[in-house]
C-alpha cells in the first residue's frame, strides 16, 4: 500500500489489489488539464497536493491522503473561490483502475438495485445502451489478479450524495469520484470540503463492505438504532393492495391475532399500508371505507397484542389532492419545464386506486410545507396511536440537484434538507419503529430501524419485481444488515393461490429471505395457509437480531445477454447473468450450529461441493436437511448438493448426531 504524486502532481495509490493511477481534479463535471500544482507534502504514507487552474478563477483544489495502518484517509477541498463561481460537485478523475475484474455499482436507495459488474464482458452493449457505471456511497474492486477486495467508501452520507462512475469504453477503466455539493452556500466557509474518503482492502469480499459499514456506524453523528427487537408482523399491502376497507383490515388483524397465538408466532407490527387516505399528501384526511377514522383501528390493533403502523410517503404530492390545490407553492419547482417537477406520471389506466396523473416534490424548505409535515407526524403518533411508520418514496428528496429543481429556501445540498425531514421525523415519532422504503440507504443511519433492500415482491418468478430483485440486492446489501440497521427484503409471499410461483420457488424466496435474520413480514391471511406454509413462516421468523453471510458473493464470473426489446424503446438490451447461478447462505447459530442454504437460481439440475472450512464451518457435523426427501449428504468434510432449478436446499448442521432439524431458527 503506497502514496506517490508524479512529476505532474497526480496522485497514484498502489495497492496488492489493484493501483488506481493519476487523480485529476474533477469541478463541476470537468477534468480540469491546465494543472499548477505546488506538492506540499510527498510521502509514502502521506501526501498533500495544491492545484491552480484557469477554471478556478484564482482559487485552487486540494487533495491530502493519509494512510492510517491499514486505512487510506483521502479528503479534497475547494478553497478561495470567487463568490461568481458557484461548485454543483467536485472530486477526482483516477484516470485507470488496473488488475480490475468486476467492481460493486451499488444504488443510492431502495429500488435501484446493487451489483457487481464486468468490464470485459459489456463489448456487446449497443451504442444507446446505458452501461451500469455510476453507483453512490461506495465501490468495491475485485481484483483481476489475486484475491481479497479494496474497498472505497465514503465515512459520512448525512451532508452530501457521492457518486463514483466507471468509464468502461476506457481499457483500464477510468474513476471518477465526485461529491454533489449542490451549490451548497458558502458563506462563512472558508472551503468547499469533502467528506473523509476510505481506501482500504480486505481479504474477503462480503466482509469487506461489512467493514466499510462498521467505519460507517462509528462516524454516523447517530449512532445506528440496533437496539430494538427485529421487525416482524404483517402488512397490508401484497395481498389486499389498496383495496383495503376497516371491514377486511379487521379481518386479516383477527386472522393474524389467532394463528399468532396459537402457534406462538414471534409477530409484533400489524401494518395498515396505502389505501386509507384519498391522495397523496392529504394525510390527515381519510377515505370514507374507514368510517371511525384511523386511531379506533389502530386502538383494535394495539388490544389485539400488535404494535399498530401505518404507511406514509412525505415527500409525494399529487396533482390531485387538496394539499397541491390549495398550496401549489409547496412543491420542488422544475428549472428546465417550468411548473411544478414532475417525479412521477401515471397518465394511463393504473393510477393506484387515487385520481392523481402526476406526483410532484414536497418542498421540505418552505417553512409551512415543513409544518404541515410535523403536524402530520406529531397527529399519527401523539393522536391517533401510530407506533409503526413505513416512510415510502423517500428518494424523493434526493432525487434532483439545483440544476433541476428550485426550492423556495436554496442554499441546503438535497441531503440536507432530506436530513433535516428525517431528523424532524425521528423527533416526533419518538421510539416510535421507523421502516424506510424507497429509501436513501445510508443518509439516515442511527434514525431508521429498517431500511428496505430491494423491489417490490411479486407474483413471478422471472419478473424484476420478484425473485430477480431479491435475489441480486439481498446479496450484496446483506452486509449492513444489523451493523447500520435491520435489512428489510420485503414481504414472503405465503399464500397458496393468486400468484404465478411454483411451491420450489415460492419455498425458495420465502427461506432465501428469511435466511438474514432481518426484517421479516407477510400480507397474506394467516387462517389461510396450509400447515406445510405455516411451518415455514414459523421457521424464519426471528426472535432476536441474527445475519447471514454470502461466503461466494463476488466469485463467479458475470455474461451479458441480450434481452428481447421493450415495447418502448424497440431496442435489444443485455441483462447480467452470474456464471454461477447458486447462491449460498451460512447462517450461525449458538453451540456451534450453523444453517446453510443453497438456492440455484439457473434453469438445470446442478451439482456442487462444498469445503465445509469454506463456509467457515468446522468438521466434521452431522446434517439435516428441511426437505426428508434430500439426497445430499456430508463427506469428508464436503457439503455435497444436488440443487434442481429455482430449489434451494436449507440444511443444519450440528456437533450432535440425529439432531432433528429445528422448529424455529428463533429456538437456536
Amino acid at each position: 500500500m503506497e502514496l506517490k504524486l508524479d512529476a505532474q502532481g497526480l496522485l497514484t495509490v498502489a495497492l496488492q489489489t489493484a493501483t488506481l493511477r493519476k487523480a485529476v481534479p474533477v469541478v463541476n463535471g470537468l477534468a480540469l488539464d491546465d494543472l499548477r500544482f505546488t506538492i506540499l507534502e510527498s510521502h509514502p504514507e502521506n501526501c498533500w497536493v495544491r492545484y491552480e487552474s484557469l477554471v478556478l478563477e484564482g482559487g485552487s483544489f486540494a487533495l491530502e491522503a493519509q494512510k492510517d495502518g491499514e486505512i487510506i484517509h483521502l479528503r479534497y477541498w475547494l478553497e478561495n473561490l470567487p463568490a461568481g463561481l458557484q461548485p454543483d460537485s467536485f472530486g477526482l478523475r483516477f484516470q485507470a483502475v488496473e488488475n480490475l475484474r468486476q467492481y460493486l455499482c451499488s444504488g443510492y436507495f431502495s429500488w435501484d438495485g446493487s451489483f457487481y459488474v464486468q468490464p470485459d464482458a459489456l463489448g456487446d452493449f449497443e451504442p444507446y445502451e446505458a452501461r451500469p457505471e455510476t453507483g453512490y456511497a461506495l465501490t468495491q474492486i475485485l481484483p483481476a489478479q489475486g484475491t481479497g477486495s479494496l474497498v472505497i467508501g465514503f465515512e459520512r452520507h448525512d451532508r452530501f450524495q457521492h457518486t463514483f462512475t466507471f468509464d468502461t469504453r476506457r481499457l483500464p477503466p477510468s474513476l471518477t469520484i465526485l461529491t454533489l455539493w449542490d451549490q451548497k452556500d458558502r458563506h462563512g466557509l472558508d472551503r468547499c470540503t469533502s467528506e473523509k474518503l476510505l481506501l482500504f482492502e480486505h481479504p474477503e469480499v462480503e466482509e469487506g463492505l461489512r467493514e466499510w459499514a462498521r467505519q460507517v456506524a462509528a462516524a454516523s453523528s447517530t449512532p445506528p438504532r440496533l437496539s430494538s427487537p427485529p421487525i416482524t408482523g404483517w402488512c397490508s399491502w401484497y395481498n389486499l393492495y389498496a383495496s383495503i376497507n376497516e371491514e377486511n383490515i379487521l379481518h386479516h388483524l383477527h386472522s393474524a391475532a389467532d394463528v399468532a397465538r396459537r402457534e406462538n408466532l414471534c409477530m409484533r407490527v400489524f401494518q395498515i399500508d396505502d389505501g386509507f387516505t384519498p391522495e397523496m399528501g392529504d394525510w390527515l384526511e381519510v377515505k370514507p371505507q374507514f368510517p371511525r377514522g384511523m386511531k379506533p383501528v389502530l386502538d383494535d390493533i394495539r388490544s389485539a397484542g400488535f404494535v399498530p403502523g401505518l404507511w406514509i410517503a412525505p415527500f409525494m404530492v399529487g396533482n390531485r389532492s387538496h394539499l397541491y390545490q390549495e398550496h401549489p407553492d409547496w412543491v420542488v419547482q422544475d428549472r428546465l419545464a417550468g411548473g411544478p417537477l414532475v417525479q412521477m406520471s401515471f397518465y394511463g389506466e393504473f393510477r393506484w386506486h387515487k385520481r392523481s396523473e402526476e406526483y410532484y416534490i414536497l418542498d421540505a424548505t418552505h417553512p409551512e410545507a415543513f409544518a404541515y409535515l410535523r403536524q402530520v407526524f406529531h397527529i399519527w403518533r401523539r393522536e391517533w396511536g401510530c407506533e409503526y411508520f413505513k416512510t415510502d418514496f423517500m428518494h424523493f428528496g434526493t432525487a434532483h440537484g439545483p440544476k433541476r429543481a428550485v426550492w423556495h429556501t436554496p442554499g441546503a445540498t438535497r441531503i440536507e434538507t432530506w436530513r433535516r425531514v428525517a431528523e424532524m421525523i425521528r423527533q416526533e415519532i419518538g421510539e416510535a419503529i421507523w421502516l424506510g422504503c424507497g429509501f436513501p440507504l445510508w443518509a439516515a443511519v442511527g434514525l431508521v430501524d429498517g431500511v428496505r433492500i430491494g423491489r417490490d415482491v411479486g407474483v413471478e418468478w422471472s419478473s424484476n419485481l420478484s425473485a430477480q430483485s431479491l435475489l441480486r440486492d439481498q446479496s450484496t446489501r446483506n452486509f449492513a444488515n444489523q451493523v447500520l440497521w435491520q435489512a428489510d427484503p420485503d414481504c414472503v409471499l405465503l399464500r397458496q393461490r393468486f400468484h404465478h410461483l411454483t411451491d420450489n420457488e415460492l419455498r425458495s424466496l420465502a427461506l432465501f429471505a428469511g435466511m438474514i435474520g432481518g426484517v421479516t413480514m407477510t400480507s397474506d391471511d394467516l387462517d389461510e395457509l396450509s400447515p406445510e406454509r405455516l411451518r415455514l413462516w414459523k421457521l424464519i421468523l426471528p426472535a432476536e437480531h441474527a445475519f447471514c453471510r454470502f461466503p461466494l458473493l463476488g466469485q463467479t464470473g458475470l455474461s451479458y445477454i441480450p434481452w428481447p426489446a421493450d415495447l418502448h424503446s424497440q431496442h435489444v438490451r443485455h441483462v447480467a447473468r452470474a456464471d454461477d447461478p447458486v447462491l449460498l447462505q451460512v447462517r450461525k447459530f449458538r453451540a456451534g450450529k450453523t444453517a446453510v442454504l443453497a438456492l440455484n437460481t439457473g434453469e438445470t439440475t446442478l451439482k456442487r461441493v462444498y469445503p465445509l472450512q469454506k463456509l467457515g464451518v468446522s468438521s466434521p457435523k452431522h446434517v439435516s436437511f428441511w426437505s426428508e426427501d434430500i439426497g445430499s449428504e456430508i463427506c469428508l468434510g464436503e457439503l455435497r448438493l444436488e440443487i434442481a432449478p429455482h430449489e434451494c436446499i436449507l440444511c443444519f448442521l450440528s456437533d450432535r448426531p440425529d439432531e432433528p432439524f429445528p422448529e424455529a431458527f428463533s429456538s437456536l
